[in-house]
């Protein structure tokens, strides 16, 4: 039993359940090298794809816990985290941090013969685990993380057809202005407390109105990538009309959230979002089946 909550602790201090947000894009990329990439289909590919996704998140979350810990109790919203309420302590996270990097490289052995996983699972890491240090010194930190994300999509590219090309970039793009517009939002909430303890934020720089509009942009922007993969990577109507729910699902995110009442931030950022990726590599495998013969 106590085992059983110690796995459970952990789970939560990597906010496990959150990899709905960058695991369906790393599929969505392995699917189309799959059917438009002209790659042969390897089972080891695909579990060498989950592998990694797991344990690179688990590693930057870790790291961003462990490094943020004395923000994190200063912070109301975020006092009763692992670390600062004492449920976790820096050692054993420090432990569990050193297994899911290790555990990360080791998985690229799975795309053996294919050796350009394992040459880039370090320097692919490490600019995961910088992230957690981008508060500190850039406005900017949204895309930072936006940017981690969007390597998900492109790492799984490179790791079933060692190579790169326009598609899984555009799919890249879609990832970076949706998690970009996504975190602003979720920021807005912190804009007062980042501010006083003169941690970097665009809500903190620039007010939480304007970074409502720099996120609608970034999300003008997602839909254009979406557009442009559906374009390049010759989609179906099925994909089309998946973009156009997004859309919608985008502009009722926006509409939760007002400058003057962000209590609805948590139902824009979890609820809404968690549907995005996975619905969105859902009608893609059924438009591939439908209108590609996959």
């Amino acid at each position: 039993m106590r085992l059983l909550v110690e796995i459970r602790r952990y789970l939560e201090l990597v906010r496990f359940s959150h990899t709905v947000f960058a695991l369906p894009f790393a599929l969505l990329a392995a699917l189309l090298a799959w059917t438009k990439g002209g790659a042969a289909f390897r089972t080891r590919d695909l579990v060498g794809i989950l592998l990694c996704m797991v344990f690179a998140r688990s590693a930057a979350m870790a790291f961003n816990r462990l490094v943020d810990r004395e923000i994190d109790g200063e912070n109301p919203r975020t006092a009763r985290r692992h670390l600062p309420a004492g449920l976790l302590t820096p050692a054993s996270v420090g432990v569990f941090l050193c297994v899911c990097c290790a555990a990360f490289v080791l998985s690229t052995l799975a795309f053996l013969p294919k050796q350009l996983p394992l040459f880039l699972s370090v320097p692919v890491l490490l600019f995961l685990l910088g992230y957690s240090w981008t508060k500190r010194f850039t406005t900017w930190t949204h895309y930072w993380l936006s940017a981690a994300l969007m390597l998900s999509p492109v790492a799984a590219w490179i790791a079933i057809c060692n190579s790169i090309s326009g598609i899984p970039v555009i799919l890249g793009g879609v990832v970076f202005f949706w998690v970009g517009g996504f975190d602003i939002i979720y920021a807005c909430q912190d804009a007062d407390f980042d501010r006083a303890r003169r941690l970097h934020s665009v809500p903190a720089r620039w007010g939480v109105a304007a970074a409502l509009r720099i996120a609608a942009a970034s999300h003008a922007l997602t839909v254009g990538c979406l557009l442009a993969l559906w374009h390049f990577a010759e989609l179906g109507p099925l994909f089309l009309g998946g973009v156009c729910v997004v859309s919608a699902l985008m502009i009722y995110e926006h509409s939760l959230v007002r400058p003057d009442d962000l209590d609805r931030v948590n139902v824009a950022f979890f609820n809404v979002n968690a549907v995005i990726s996975p619905g969105l590599l859902a009608v893609a495998a059924a438009d591939l089946c439908v209108f590609s013969g996959a």
